[in-house]
C-alpha cells in the first residue's frame, strides 16, 4: 500500500519566506520547508496498481500554467486549532486543476473526500490538547502575520507524492511530476 497525494511544490524563494514566518512559533511542530506544498487531492492508502493507474490518468491531464501567491496566515480548527497555515490567494486556474485531479482519481476508483477546498501551505501541526494560553499565543502569532504575502509564483507542474508517516512527522517523496501546458 502507498499513502499518496497530489500537490504543488512551493518554490525555494517562497519556502524561505514561509520558513522565516515560522520563527517564534509558540506551540506545535513546525513543518520543515522541504515539506511545504499545496495539496490538490489526498489519495489515502492505495494499492500500488491503483497508484500506477492514477499516474497514467494524471499523465494525460492537460491544464494551463498559472500563478499563485501567499495571502496571509491563519489557523484551522476553530476553538481547538490543529493547523497553522499560509493562505493561498484564490485562483480559478487552481480550482480548475484540482477538479481535473479529482476527476482522474474518481476515474481510477479512488474515493477522495469532497467538500470545501481551502488551498493552503501547512506551516505547523498543533496536535491535540493545547492549553488555553497556547491557543491564545497561536492566535496572536497568526494575527501578527496576517499580512504574510509573496510575489506571484509560476506553477509549471504538479506532483504525485508518496507520504510516509514517522515519529518526527510525515516525509514526502515525489513519485512523478506532470508539466502544465
Amino acid at each position: 500500500m502507498i499513502r499518496a497525494f497530489v500537490g504543488i511544490a512551493i518554490p525555494p524563494q517562497v519556502a524561505t519566506r514561509l520558513a522565516a514566518a515560522q520563527l517564534g512559533l509558540p506551540a506545535g511542530r513546525a513543518v520543515p520547508p522541504e515539506n511545504f506544498h499545496i495539496t490538490l487531492a489526498f489519495l489515502g492508502e492505495q494499492p500500488e496498481p491503483v497508484i500506477e493507474d492514477m499516474h497514467h490518468a494524471l499523465g494525460s491531464l492537460r491544464a494551463p500554467r498559472f500563478s499563485l501567491r501567499i495571502d496571509g496566515m491563519d489557523l484551522f480548527g476553530g476553538a481547538q486549532p490543529t493547523i497553522l497555515h499560509a493562505r493561498i490567494a484564490p485562483d480559478p486556474a487552481l480550482v480548475h486543476l484540482r477538479a481535473k485531479v479529482l476527476q482522474a482519481a474518481r476515474h481510477t476508483g479512488i474515493q477522495v473526500r469532497g467538500g470545501r477546498y481551502t488551498p493552503h501551505v501547512t506551516l505547523a501541526r498543533l496536535g491535540n490538547g493545547l492549553r488555553a494560553e497556547d491557543i491564545a499565543a497561536l492566535h496572536g502569532f497568526a494575527a501578527a502575520r496576517a499580512g504574510l504575502s509573496s510575489e506571484p509564483f509560476e506553477v509549471e507542474d504538479f506532483i504525485l507524492f508518496r507520504s510516509r508517516l514517522g515519529k518526527q512527522g510525515p516525509s514526502y517523496e515525489a513519485l512523478a511530476d506532470y508539466p502544465l501546458d
